[in-house]
């Protein structure tokens, strides 16, 4: 069975041309009116990382969320936009990413994730506790934003989804996953599974390139992308930002799983051609490591020496103390004026620089990286 996946050109965040562009991106899919009925709860799930005007690219384009929100409650569903933000307090990432006047211009309301509930998984991971009102909306729409990330390569549709897990309880699964990727991903999926978006809908006008998700570059790719099933939505989305299928660990793990929507020879592309985007690959996160193809042994037995490490920049650092307390195996320090950084016990999540509101937080290779480059640099000449 083929995942139809829709694309449409969109030149900015203007607020009636968006509208249009979002209801000529929906048609080939039947409409919203297919995805949702009258008298239903639909929660809007976007991103709201964190405090970070809308510009900076790091959270969904509010006008996006209104536009959807209107279109929602058109079709008479009620509409409730619900996050979970990395760091700061529900309203004032609200305010500052616009979603409140998206909230108040759409009429809809605002919903924190503040209180959790704990639900049977039916993957590696048994119980997972997520928002109750995530749990107990009836449709849920996935507004994810194009991303490139420190951790996973990429962030669209089904990482957006983490957002569902409740504030500091971020960190406790970032633990239990470790410096693992791939059961981080198996994470990511065992939320996706429990409760699937009816729809996604995925803000790639301008989207981030370089250190995502939060200190990362804005780069405009025009786009507007659309589907049902999570991960057809993100390989869609990989393959307009020219991403390596090597490196996209969500995408491996669900292949691996047999999950549907992880082959790309199943992927129907409707409205706008693919070929009519221009597609340049995304620069990627300087966290990104070079471990692959290398034997589990020497993957941990090295990992000092082949992956980058944070780094903490003495000169833009305030000694705010975030990224110390949002730290899931707790290695940062603050003693004496100073930051350290426990190397050993360091699981490389990069919540550290993700969260850090002054982007004080660096990046120092690990001792091999330069010289594999280096030899790969060689190879490919």
């Amino acid at each position: 069975m083929l995942n139809k996946v829709s694309l449409k050109h969109a030149e900015g965040y203007e607020y009636s041309g968006l509208r249009k562009a979002v209801q000529a991106l929906l048609e080939p899919l039947g409409g919203i009116e297919a995805f949702i009925k009258p008298g239903e709860l639909v929660l809007l799930k976007p991103n709201m990382l964190s405090a970070k005007h809308p510009d900076a690219a790091v959270t969904t384009h509010p006008t996006l969320v209104r536009v959807v929100a209107e279109l929602v409650s058109e079709a008479g569903a009620t509409v409730a936009i619900g996050d979970s933000p990395g760091i700061g307090g529900f309203e004032k990432v609200a305010e500052r990413t616009g979603m409140t006047q998206a909230a108040q211009e759409s009429g809809c309301r605002l919903t924190a994730f503040d209180e959790s509930i704990e639900v049977l998984g039916t993957g590696q991971f048994r119980r997972i506790a997520v928002a109750k009102a995530y749990w107990e909306a009836d449709k849920i729409i996935n507004l994810p934003k194009l991303k490139t990330h420190e951790m996973m390569i990429m962030t669209c549709a089904v990482k957006n989804l983490f957002g569902a897990v409740v504030g500091t309880e971020k960190a406790g699964w970032h633990l239990k996953a470790g410096s693992s990727r791939k059961q981080f991903a198996r994470l990511l999926l065992d939320i996706y599974l429990l409760k699937r978006p009816v729809l996604n809908i995925v803000d790639a006008i301008v989207a981030m390139e370089g250190d995502g998700p939060g200190s990362g570059d804005p780069v405009a790719i025009n786009a507007l992308i659309a589907g049902a099933n999570s991960l057809a939505v993100d390989l869609a989305a990989a393959q307009l930002a020219g991403m390596p299928s090597e490196l996209l660990y969500v995408q491996l793990e669900a292949e691996s799983m047999g999950l549907d929507g992880s082959d790309i020879n199943q992927l129907e592309y409707v409205g706008d051609l693919l070929d009519s985007f221009e597609k340049r690959p995304f620069r990627l996160p300087k966290g990104s490591d070079l471990q692959f193809g290398l034997p589990g042994f020497l993957k941990n037995g090295l990992k000092r020496y082949l992956t980058s490490q944070p780094a903490v920049d003495k000169e833009l650092c305030l000694l705010c103390g975030i990224c110390r307390d949002v730290c899931p195996p707790k290695v940062i320090k603050i003693k004496n004026s100073a930051l350290s950084i426990d190397e050993e016990r360091c699981i490389r999540c990069w919540c550290c620089r993700e969260l850090c509101p002054h982007d004080a937080m660096g990046i120092k290779s690990g001792r091999l990286v330069k010289i594999i480059k280096k030899i790969r640099q060689l190879r490919q000449a």
